[in-house]
């Protein structure tokens, strides 16, 4: 949480077509902030640019294409943006970060912290955790299920899947049935996240706040095989090496 006294602004600058793993860069960044505590960001779109390439970018009516430049902003703690700072640099890579000296004259105020659950010891090679959650479950806005799976995302979790049921019941005992003509029946979803013990661990917290009403489980499991496909870049990199 921000306070009265000395910080530090951040700007970063990508372009708007530049992705990591998938996404937006801009959007890894703002996800990477979000979900490591960080206060507030601020995305903004320019009009006109050029960068260490100089290829002048521009918006123009008839190009829709354009990699246009991104700017985040954000303001944090000293200390808080050390911790921060070697994965942002790894994410943003050839774009460019500022950090100049700041003074925060009035910090934003938010609801007090929500009532975390206690933790749980891990033991094991790896962990499987399961988390059950509504359909319908919201976290600041957005479905609960999408915004576990960014958070697992931007807290470096090797990879996690998404399962819609069909039918369930939890809690409360109501009965949740997929219906034909139904587009909202709060139907089952279930996020499985297999990772080592260390980093599910250190994930905990994060999903503590955000799972208010559901069920999380840890079970011991032995990784055979986890491999990745090579980007094609890689692939033709290796192969004429």
């Amino acid at each position: 949480m921000l306070t009265q006294g000395p910080a530090k602004k951040v700007t970063v600058y990508v372009g708007e077509d530049v992705h990591h793993h998938g996404e937006p860069l801009y959007l890894a960044v703002l996800n990477y902030l979000f979900y490591h505590g960080v206060s507030g960001a601020t995305v903004t779109k320019g009009v006109a640019g050029f960068g260490a390439d100089h290829h002048l970018h521009t918006a123009r009516i008839l190009e829709v294409s354009e990699n246009l430049p991104v700017k985040i902003e954000f303001v944090e703690l000293p200390n808080k943006l050390d911790e921060l700072l070697p994965k942002l640099l790894q994410i943003v890579g050839e774009g460019l970060i500022e950090i100049q000296d700041t003074t925060i004259l009035k910090a934003a105020t938010a609801k007090g912290p929500e009532t975390r659950l206690p933790h749980t010891a891990l033991r094991g090679k790896a962990k499987l955790m399961r988390i059950y959650v509504g359909e319908d479950d919201k976290w600041r806005g957005k479905p609960l299920h999408d915004a576990i799976l960014e958070s697992l995302r931007a807290n470096d979790i090797a990879g996690a899947t998404v399962y819609r049921g069909i039918c369930g019941y939890g809690a409360h005992r109501r009965f949740h049935k997929e219906k034909r003509m139904s587009l909202s029946s709060d139907l089952p979803i279930m996020l499985s996240v297999v990772d080592e013990e260390s980093k599910i661990q250190k994930y905990l917290p994060v999903l503590e706040q955000m799972v208010q009403e559901g069920l999380v489980v840890l079970s011991d499991v032995d990784v055979i095989k986890y491999t990745h496909r090579l980007e094609s870049g890689t692939a033709s990199k290796e192969q004429s090496s």
